[in-house]
């Protein structure tokens, strides 16, 4: 879509609101998650750590987690390792650091090659670990896809020896690498049967490597859209509104999927019919649909509460649930209603009932 359909007015009101509802979100106990996308008008956040930034500076108490940087399209790891120790020093120790490899449609604009994208983006992660936990002065780094001869990061992070650490994946093969190295998974819209996959899959991985038998459940996010309000049918006025963003983004075929982007194996599913569970509901879109499908948590608060506690009880349980609750057609006052209908009444007995402690598994 040509960029002459930005209004830069009504662009910076939207950033503007869009801060004030996530320390809204923080005044109601929860924490704020970030994330960024490129080149469309489905998300104009192009660069989550500025948008970090100011957060890290407004909030104060809120666990801050942006998911993510999209290494495999970022050209310097280190940078992103100096942004990142950077903000989790302004905000005293209160960042998560999300990895992500970027979406299909994103290749293009980044100039990327979209072949062997997962190696470099775990290149990356290994060289920003290691910039996070070296302390001994420069050092080199000599790897496939990046070589830097000086590396000596300042500020080093606030949370030692590194922040938390997330990685994102739809997909059981991407999941069980995340497992292996016991980072924490974060997996999004991909329903039950997906979900409940890619979960076995992470839970392989940790086991492989030795992490010991038990996964706990703060491992283990999902992210859904929500809005939650007094009676049903507001309910579904709102949810209704959250669904624009899964039925306008629509990505022509060559830009969703770009030569090298999906392993071999997984087009070879693509070309016998497999479909990603998103897919499908596209063509005949509803809430009533979304909540049965587990994309999407919308009613009362007594329902919203039974949804997420179907959802977490098929897939064997998570610690961490990421809350779209704004989105589309959604009004400030709508998404604040949302926001504190959940936080009130529905956040509370999720905490109660599902303590990260919890060991993950049926």
């Amino acid at each position: 879509m040509p960029n002459r359909y930005f209004d830069p007015v009504k662009g910076a009101e939207l950033y503007n609101r869009y801060l004030d509802e996530w320390l809204i979100a923080e005044d109601e106990g929860l924490d704020i998650i970030v994330n960024e996308h490129h080149q469309t008008a489905t998300c104009i956040d192009p660069a989550a750590p500025l948008i970090l930034s100011a957060l890290a500076r407004q909030s104060t108490k809120a666990r801050l987690l942006i998911l993510g940087n999209p290494l495999a399209n970022r050209k310097n790891p280190v940078r992103v390792a100096e942004e990142m120790a950077m903000i989790d020093v302004l905000s005293h120790g209160r960042l998560e650091v999300g990895f992500v490899r970027g979406v299909p449609y994103e290749v293009l604009p980044a100039n990327s090659n979209p072949a062997r994208m997962n190696e470099r983006m775990w290149e990356a992660i290994d060289l920003i670990n290691e910039a996070f936990t070296r302390h001994d002065g420069p050092f080199s780094f000599e790897g496939d896809f990046f070589h830097f001869r000086n590396v000596n990061i300042w500020p080093r992070p606030y949370q030692q020896p590194t922040p938390p650490i997330w990685v994102s994946s739809t997909s059981p093969g991407g999941a069980r690498k995340i497992g292996t190295y016991g980072y924490r998974l974060a997996t999004f819209l991909t329903g039950f049967d997906g979900t409940r996959k890619v979960y076995d899959s992470y839970r392989e991985g940790w086991r492989s490597a030795g992490l010991g038998d038990d996964i706990p459940t703060d491992r283990l996010s999902y992210s859904g859209m929500v809005y939650t309000a007094d009676t049903e049918e507001e309910a579904y006025a709102g949810a209704e509104k959250l669904l624009w963003y899964v039925t306008s983004n629509k990505v022509p075929a060559h830009l969703a999927n770009p030569p090298g982007y999906v392993p071999t194996a997984a087009n070879l599913q693509i070309m016998r019919g497999a479909e990603h569970p998103l897919k499908a509901f596209q063509q005949q879109p509803s809430v009533e649909k979304a909540i049965e499908k587990g994309i999407m948590f919308a009613g009362t608060p007594d329902q919203v509460y039974n949804q997420i506690k179907r959802m977490y009880d098929y897939v064997g349980g998570f610690g961490n649930f990421l809350m779209m609750g704004q989105a589309g057609f959604l009004e400030h006052d709508e998404t604040v209603a949302g926001i504190q209908k959940f936080a009130r009444e529905v956040y509370p007995r999720l905490q109660a009932d599902f303590p990260g402690t919890r060991i993950s598994g049926y």
